[in-house]
């Protein structure tokens, strides 16, 4: 079993699992700011499904982070789920609406290159994370095979 933290892991690894808690970390700063600034509706040039799933990576972003930092898999699969739905989001957002300014194409293309880097990496990262242990039930049940 893996000790606590991520000195054991090499440093490519590290600097993967950095580099996406660093990304979740800003995407939660920013999605905070919306919602200081805009209130309850920060998105109201968005349908209401769009809106929603931007205020949700309020919570998801340091979610993700956090259970990525805890070397558990659900932090990497949701890192990558939030990686690669808010890339579509921000692609729909910016070229289906039509929305943001010069720089919108340019952020959009950003979260791709990360969403894409996410899924590249996250078979190296995965062996790295904390394997889930059986619960009793599960263990007795092996015994009784």
């Amino acid at each position: 079993m893996h000790s606590g933290g991520w000195a054991d892991a090499p440093r490519d690894v590290r600097a993967i699992v950095g580099a996406q808690v660093v990304v979740l970390g800003y995407g939660t700063v920013v999605h905070v700011v919306h919602l200081v600034a805009g209130g309850l509706t920060p998105y109201d040039w968005a349908p209401a499904w769009l809106a929603a799933y931007f205020t949700a990576l309020t919570v998801a972003d340091p979610l993700a982070a956090a259970l990525l930092l805890a070397r558990r898999a659900a932090g990497l699969y949701l890192s990558v789920a939030v990686l690669v739905t808010d890339a579509a989001a921000n692609g729909y957002a910016v070229y289906g609406l039509h929305g943001g300014g010069p720089l919108a194409g340019v952020s959009q293309a950003l979260i791709t290159l990360m969403a894409v880097a996410a899924v590249v990496t996250a078979p190296r990262v995965r062996r790295w994370l904390h394997r889930r242990r059986p619960s009793a039930w599960a263990a007795s049940c092996q015994d009784d095979a």
